[in-house]
């Protein structure tokens, strides 16, 4: 089954996706244990009180003798008493168990999910994702807490109800065996039915999971374009579709629960007359004939709850298999089993051999591209939009693995490196910039312990960051809404720039980094820059060529080759160059000529 699959239920049980769920199950065996043990001995205490039922009905109420009566009526207290403290623990242990297991696995998902590569993430919508995490997770919980133990002690109970019954009398027994043919054929058909609109619940629970997170990411679009009514009204067929399909299961769920309950009424009744007529035969005591009503309406329930635990459980396959195709996924860009690990820190230096890449099963976008970088240098690329400037950023971090051709970073191939290693050494500063919810500090620090409190102060001030934070009213702790919605564009910029000056790289990518700030602020960063560059090979793709005059040497890329490679003034010295090209583009028009 795909991982993006909402749609498909599975078998009830599925024994290869029970082994992998047991490895999740098996450190807390003894949880499992006591639970089991709670519930069989709930069920054991529940179908002592009818027997205590018969025995006070036919040898004390019936005989009219009350001498003795103290004893069943103590005992009957105490399985009372102790269905209430049983029923307790094995709720309690039950859910502890359940949480326990979904706690690990939902953690185990996450932690899968940070080590699969961008392309991934390319391809797989984020709203499915959050139903993997969430969704599928939960099904497991309520497929352990309401599916696979409660049906062992069911089958317990009713085990025990059936041998307690032909005990108590053979023939009534048959009677009541008698509805278990036709209650099955209609668990089976009103299964099916549940079955079909809890498919489409799940589907349709996916489509607003994945509809609901596009919608909100780009809420500000949507308002500025006045698209409200539009999107209001895809999202309201979206959840109509939903409530048709959670509808449809209720429905189906209502049936079945009458006509199972009918059923039991006209088994009940079947009792009453047939045991009636063997009471007044005397083949039947009245108090057995009561405690058969009551054995008879203890086995009734967990039949009619089987329907439902196999709808629970089938979802619940369905949602083990999901997750397991997700957590079988090989991590691509996997670091080495032995990976080059540098004895200090990195000299800076980049060399591109031959690089040819191209996304997903696409076109090339960088096709044979060779150069390189030397440590301390500044160096820049500029081209046309889809050029392929930002790509050559995200192989060098491996984000991506180059198709043909490599990359090395100081003479290793970066797929030799470990890949904290290899991303620890370079900074990158996103044009893109996303801040997390927490505090000013704790995204420039970004957790790490190495970061204190003072070296964030030295970033923010060597970005010029620290005159916008210090007039906040928390300073440093001032909260941070979700992606930073509580900041300007041009703040958070310089919080990434912060950011990524605390870690002090050896390589520093500037990814149109100074696009969302005003000229003042990009000089007062590009003059704070100039003291942190130093000694740092620094790699700044732009479109503004005003920011790059002074780079050491600067890279054209067009079209996803090299078109030209060298220093300002040489590239604008040939007539015909591209580079040329783009700085005759953004100089300001002359001023027309006064008329006469």
């Amino acid at each position: 089954m795909s991982v993006d699959r909402d749609d498909v239920l599975g078998k009830a049980y599925d024994a290869r996706l029970m082994r992998r769920l047991a490895a999740y199950v098996r450190p807390y065996g003894g949880l499992v244990a006591l639970t089991i043990a709670a519930l069989l001995a709930a069920a054991a205490v529940q179908l002592v009180q009818p027997y205590l039922v018969r025995e006070v009905i036919d040898g004390f109420i019936v005989t009219r003798r009350s001498e003795g009566l103290a004893l069943p009526a103590v005992l009957f207290l105490a399985t009372l008493a102790a269905d209430f403290v049983l029923g307790f623990f094995q709720t309690y242990l039950l859910e502890r168990t359940g949480q326990n297991i979904v706690f690990d696995l939902r953690n185990a998902v996450f932690a899968h999910l940070q080590r699969l590569p961008s392309s991934f993430f390319d391809r797989t919508p984020v709203g499915r994702l959050m139903t993997r995490v969430t969704t599928d997770v939960e099904a497991i919980n309520e497929a352990f807490t309401s599916g696979v133990v409660l049906v062992l002690a069911d089958l317990a109970k009713l085990a025990g109800i059936v041998v307690i019954l032909l005990a108590l009398d053979a023939r009534l027994a048959l009677v009541t065996f008698a509805v278990i043919p036709p209650m099955l054929l209609v668990s089976w058909w009103f299964r099916i039915r549940v079955r079909d609109a809890y498919r489409r619940m799940r589907a349709a629970v996916a489509r607003l999971n994945a509809a609901l997170q596009e919608i909100v990411s780009g809420m500000r679009i949507v308002q500025l374009f006045r698209r409200e009514r539009l999107v209001a009204e895809e999202f309201a067929a979206l959840d109509a579709e939903h409530r048709r399909a959670q509808m449809s299961g209720v429905f189906f769920e209502s049936a079945f629960s009458a006509v199972a309950e009918l059923m039991a009424s006209v088994t009940l009744a079947a009792i009453v007359w047939a045991g009636g007529a063997r009471l007044w035969g005397g083949a039947l005591t009245f108090g057995t004939l009561v405690a058969f009503i009551e054995y008879a309406g203890r086995f009734f329930r967990p039949v009619q709850e089987m329907s439902q635990r196999y709808t629970v459980m089938q979802a619940a396959m369905a949602s083990a298999e999901r997750i397991f195709s997700l957590l079988d996924i090989e991590p691509q860009l996997a670091s080495p089993p032995l990976p080059f690990r540098p004895a200090g820190r990195s000299r800076g230096e980049i060399v591109f051999e031959h690089v040819t890449f191209g996304y997903a099963d696409g076109p090339p976008v960088l096709d044979d591209v060779s150069f390189r970088v030397a440590p301390g240098e500044r160096f820049a690329v500029v081209g046309w939009t889809g050029a392929g400037k930002s790509t050559l950023i995200r192989l060098l971090a491996r984000l991506y693995d180059v198709r043909s051709g490599r990359i090395l970073l100081d003479g290793v191939d970066v797929r030799d490196y470990e890949l904290g290693d290899l991303r620890r050494a370079i900074g990158v500063v996103l044009q893109d910039h996303f801040l997390f919810a927490g505090t000013v500090a704790g995204n420039i620090a970004l957790g790490d312990p190495a970061i204190g409190p003072e070296r964030v102060r030295e970033a923010a001030r060597a970005v010029r960051a620290d005159r916008f934070i210090e007039r906040l009213p928390a300073g440093y702790d001032e909260p941070v809404r979700e992606r930073g919605s509580n900041f300007s564009v041009g703040e958070k910029q310089l919080l990434s720039f912060a950011r990524a000056i605390a870690f002090d790289p050896a390589v520093l990518v500037l990814d149109e980094a100074t696009a969302s700030v005003d000229p003042e602020t990009e000089r007062h960063i590009q003059a704070a820059l100039e003291a942190t560059l130093s000694g740092r090979t620094s790699i700044v793709i732009a479109h503004r060529l005003s920011t790059i005059r002074h780079a050491d040497r600067i890279l054209v890329l067009h079209h996803g080759r090299i078109a030209e490679i060298g220093t300002h003034d040489e590239l604008v010295a040939r007539p015909d160059g591209l580079y040329r090209a783009l700085d005759l583009l953004q100089k300001p028009l002359a001023a027309p000529p006064a008329s006469g």
